[in-house]
């Protein structure tokens, strides 16, 4: 192993290759992180087509909504937690997997035979907080073993969160409640039990030795983070709130995209098979269009192809608004392509503009990346606790073109995010008053 240090003070630990250190190629990180990704995202992905059976079951509709609106709170809350202890050696990542693994099924399960309180407790709190771990653990994993394409790779797991759930999904729609729930508990069990018994974490700041870490860096001076910044240092600079607001606005739209669809569908007479094919496209969408995101920012640059993601997004639920108004079942699957790519493909971005704008090396840095995702707890408050609320009395179209709204708003905050520390000329640079890293 030979250490390295590029111009940014940046340290790189050089080899040796994944299969020595492994014993197999580091694709085996990336398959089972994606199996475990899969598998999580039945239970925000899928609880959408679950509304129609539980509400027949006599839940509260209020009731039933804040169920996933809790459930992303714990989910989203449990990643600065895990960051905390995994950069710090505490817990490593099979323990973490296995962790989820016990809190993850109990979430299905609660819904197939428990009571609203139950559910409140066993989804929306120990599954949520599973997912979380899980979550978190597969991304930073990942990322750790695909140092140099972190973006591409990252990208490409965080897509199965919501692809993997597409059969679920539709499925769901169709069989039984407590037998369908229940099999998928056992699926989700095996599957993250499975991915987290390969998982494992290589050595600090490894890079692979067939890429030179300093020309890779020359090669991306544009976009590497000129140091790594903690938390609060990240917040001091104004481009960490400026991101963590776009992604409140923007996870509250998509959220409610996922979660309302069905109900909306039976809103205006939509047959089961028309709601079931918007569905499989929307989260479809919302998976493959992470990746291609990625794709297109490495050419077009990430905040502007972040606005297109979001103006994509906006574009979907005026889309929404008039299937609502018209009750049209062709214009309401075309608006979930537009709503299922724009409502993924932001996700893999703030997480690789967080990398850029913060670094991606020291504990503190990737605190900083787990504490911009957590605005997507208040995000699932708003889209989907606070939305279920006023829908009884606003209607859909009201409530989608307020979302229109908020996500035309996010889009057009995008062009202030700037690098930290990367000035146009005749601007004064910015102080940002070092701390704990």
């Amino acid at each position: 192993m030979t250490s390295t240090i590029d111009f940014l003070g940046r340290r790189f630990e050089v080899g040796p290759t994944a299969d020595e250190l492994l014993g197999r190629p580091r694709t085996w990180m990336l398959r089972a992180s994606w199996v475990a990704m899969a598998a999580i995202g039945i239970l925000q992905y899928g609880f959408g087509s679950l509304v129609p059976s539980l509400l027949e079951r006599g839940w509260g509709a209020l009731d039933l909504f804040w169920l996933l609106a809790l459930w992303t709170v714990f989910q989203a809350g449990a990643g600065f937690p895990i960051a905390y202890l995994r950069e710090r050696g505490r817990i490593a990542p099979r323990t973490a997997m296995i962790a989820g693994a016990v809190l993850l099924p109990l979430g299905p399960l609660a819904l197939a035979h428990g009571s609203e309180l139950v559910a409140l407790l066993g989804y929306s709190v120990l599954s949520g907080t599973g997912a979380g771990i899980v979550y978190a653990t597969c991304s930073a994993t990942v990322a750790k073993w695909y140092p140099e394409r972190q973006a591409a790779k990252v990208s490409l797991v965080t897509g199965a969160f919501a692809y993997g759930s597409v059969p679920f999904a539709v499925a769901f729609l169709f069989a039984p409640l407590a037998p369908a729930l229940t099999v998928t508990a056992v699926l989700i069990f095996l599957a993250v039990l499975a991915a987290g018994a390969l998982l494992v974490d290589p050595p600090a700041n490894w890079w692979p030795p067939d890429v030179d870490p300093r020309e890779w860096t020359l090669g991306r001076r544009s976009v590497s983070a000129v140091r790594q910044y903690s938390p609060r240092e990240a917040m001091r600079t104004g481009a960490a709130p400026l991101m963590y607001l776009i992604l409140f606005f923007a996870s509250a739209v998509s959220l409610f995209d996922i979660t309302f669809l069905a109900t909306l569908g039976a809103n205006i007479e939509a047959t089961v098979a028309v709601v079931a094919v918007g569905t499989g496209v929307l989260l479809a969408a919302n998976g493959a269009g992470r990746a291609l995101a990625i794709r297109v920012s490495d050419r077009a640059g990430r905040t502007r192809t972040l606005a297109w993601v979001l103006a994509t997004l906006g574009l979907g639920q005026l889309c929404l608004a008039s299937a609502a108004s018209t009750g049209s079942a062709a214009m309401l699957v075309f608006a979930t392509v537009l709503a299922g790519a724009g409502g993924g493909a932001f996700y893999p971005l703030f997480a690789s503009l967080a990398r850029e704008f913060f670094g991606d090396q020291s504990p503190g840095a990737r605190r900083t990346h787990a504490a911009v995702y957590s605005a997507k707890a208040f995000g699932g408050v708003l889209g989907v606790g606070v939305a279920a609320a006023v829908l009884p009395s606003w209607g859909y179209a009201p409530v989608l073109l307020l979302a229109c709204a908020l996500a035309a708003a996010s889009a057009a905050m995008c062009v202030k995010l700037r690098q930290p520390g990367r000035f146009l000329p005749g601007v004064p640079p910015q102080r940002v008053a070092t701390s704990d890293s």
